[in-house]
């Protein structure tokens, strides 16, 4: 064996949606702050994201998170979310499986059946609470930074569909939402590719027709994911719905999708249908669930917003050494659109 590097990863997934962790083998890049240093990866060394998410090695449903020391004195870690064609800001899932490994593997001791800490993602700070179940699974549950709408019904043109209204918000990615029974959609397991079709259709008509920038952050900017959620309902525990991320370049996140989540309850607040206090439920594809609540309206900006907070469970599935070896042809893999 001639490695030059050994990364060691934790394999982990949040309600179904895989998340590796690094957890060794990887020094911290330049930067002030987890935001800075997840710009100096992004613009001067990408190459641990297409080593850990392009074949051979990766796949196209996984997501990566590197772990550093934090760099903010009220953080436990900080941690950078890599995704197959980005680095963005803030990950619901990411976080779930960044603090998963954090406390399975015993980097952050887990005192009894319920931990508090605070992690620096490149958004801000996330504060987490961890906490030990009866059937001895996980649960993360963290309070997000602020999600804000950009858009209520905007007219969007799709290729081969006509105009739809949707709703463009930010959850700690810019989303846009439309309506998916309105669009022919139940959120099936059978429907995936068509909901993939659709999904890579309305992505690309709203990064051409809709400006989308934080107000207090130009760098987060611009639409990346597209949401087809089910109308919301009203149960006996609160209100609750289905919903699908559609990702770059082109898959279904598995779980009901962090940020994603926190995007549509900024949507179903402004519209007055969920209040602060409020339980609301969201299912995914495969039939797992975010749980949430809005803990308080706030600004950024100027512009009216929500802070969401968002429960779901991790397990930690394996662990793994990957190494380079410097005869390797795909020293940061390939990618093919089949």
């Amino acid at each position: 064996m001639r490695w030059k590097r050994t990364i060691t990863v934790a394999d982990v997934h949040a309600e179904g949606e895989p998340g590796r962790v690094v957890v060794g083998g990887v020094m911290p890049p330049p930067g002030d702050t987890i935001l800075e240093q997840m710009h100096y990866m992004r613009d001067h060394d990408d190459w641990l994201r297409k080593f850990l998410l392009n074949e051979p090695r990766g796949a196209g449903i996984a997501s990566a998170n590197v772990i550093y020391p934090p760099k903010h004195p009220d953080a436990q870690a900080g941690y950078v979310i890599m995704e197959s064609v980005e680095y963005p800001p803030m990950s619901g899932s990411n976080t779930i499986c960044t603090a998963t490994a954090l406390i399975e593997l015993g980097i952050l001791p887990m005192e009894g059946r319920e931990q508090t800490f605070t992690l620096e993602a490149p958004a801000g700070l996330i504060a987490v609470t961890a906490r030990r179940m009866d059937d001895g699974a996980l649960e993360i549950e963290f309070t997000n930074q602020p999600a804000f709408v950009i858009a209520l019904d905007h007219p969007l043109e799709i290729e081969g569909v006509g105009t739809i209204p949707v709703d463009v918000s930010y959850g700690g990615m810019f989303y846009a939402i439309a309506d998916a029974k309105a669009l022919g959609f139940a959120i099936q397991a059978d429907e995936a590719k068509d909901l993939v079709a659709m999904g890579m259709k309305i992505t690309r008509a709203t990064i051409e027709q809709v400006e989308a920038k934080h107000p207090t952050q130009p760098a987060f900017e611009g639409v990346s994911i597209s949401q087809l959620a089910m109308p919301l309902e009203d149960t006996s525990q609160g209100k609750k719905s289905r919903n699908v991320c559609i990702v770059q370049p082109g898959r279904i996140d598995r779980c009901p999708c962090g940020t994603g989540t926190c995007a549509r309850m900024a949507v179903l607040h402004k519209r007055g249908q969920l209040a602060v206090g409020e339980t609301f439920e969201n299912w995914s594809i495969i039939d797992t669930r975010f749980r949430t609540s809005i803990v308080e309206e706030t600004e950024v900006g100027g512009v009216p917003a929500i802070i969401p907070r968002v429960a779901g469970r991790g397990w930690l599935a394996g662990m793994i050494q990957y190494g380079h070896d410097p005869s390797d042809p795909f020293p940061e893999g390939y990618r093919l659109d089949d």
